[in-house]
């Protein structure tokens, strides 16, 4: 089975990519969604993290909202926070990777923000970075309900950078010109991704 990382930083398009890659028939696990599910309603890390930031638990799940205003420049909290839902994502990636070896799905898709952050290219077979140009991808992270200009600016202090990460990866996607553009370039990698499972790697470059 061909592990393909997908990443890239707030506001590139990955997930409209992630998107693209589900439809032309990659299995796509959604740490992002992992994560929301872990903190709604009966989640598995709701108690966990209403111990370590008391009072951001309301009706049984966590204020998303208020956790993020703890967190917001505390880098120790932040840390608290990553260690309690990283193993847990960990976990449940773990069990959809077991899932689809079981299956014999040729190829997956591990779609992880924090991929080159935490590690996680060692865990892939090859790494696919969704890139814009940062004029574009300030506009859209901009047009987000609740964001502000200094949130962004935080956001990007955990990220590496997208030259450094474009340098990294094995295929990049260009998003800036749109989804028409970007398209014929999913369907490639998706294409080689789902045709290398037990083959050397890599084949070819596109």
């Amino acid at each position: 089975m061909f592990i393909l990382g997908l990443t890239g930083s707030i506001g590139m398009g990955k997930t409209v990519a992630a998107g693209d890659f589900r439809r032309l028939g990659l299995p796509v696990h959604d740490s992002d969604a992992v994560v929301h599910a872990l903190m709604a309603p009966g989640g598995a890390a709701v108690g966990a993290v209403g111990a370590a930031f008391p009072g951001v638990v309301h009706h049984g799940g966590v204020d998303r909202g208020e956790l993020g205003r703890r967190v917001f420049g505390d880098e120790a909290a932040l840390r608290r926070l990553e260690a309690i839902l990283h193993p847990m994502v960990r976990q449940r990636e773990k069990a959809f990777l077991g899932l689809h070896a079981r299956l014999r799905t040729p190829a997956v898709v591990l779609d992880i923000p924090l991929l080159f952050e935490t590690g996680g290219e060692q865990r892939c077979d090859a790494v696919c970075v969704v890139s814009a140009p940062y004029r574009e991808q300030r506009r859209r992270v901009l047009r987000r309900p609740g964001m502000t200009e200094e949130r962004f600016q935080e956001v990007l202090k955990h990220q590496i950078s997208d030259y450094l990460k474009r340098r990294a990866a094995d295929f990049v996607i260009f998003t800036g010109l749109g989804h028409a553009h970007s398209l014929p370039t999913i369907r490639r990698i998706a294409t080689i991704a789902q045709s290398t499972a037990g083959t050397h790697w890599p084949p070819f470059k596109i």
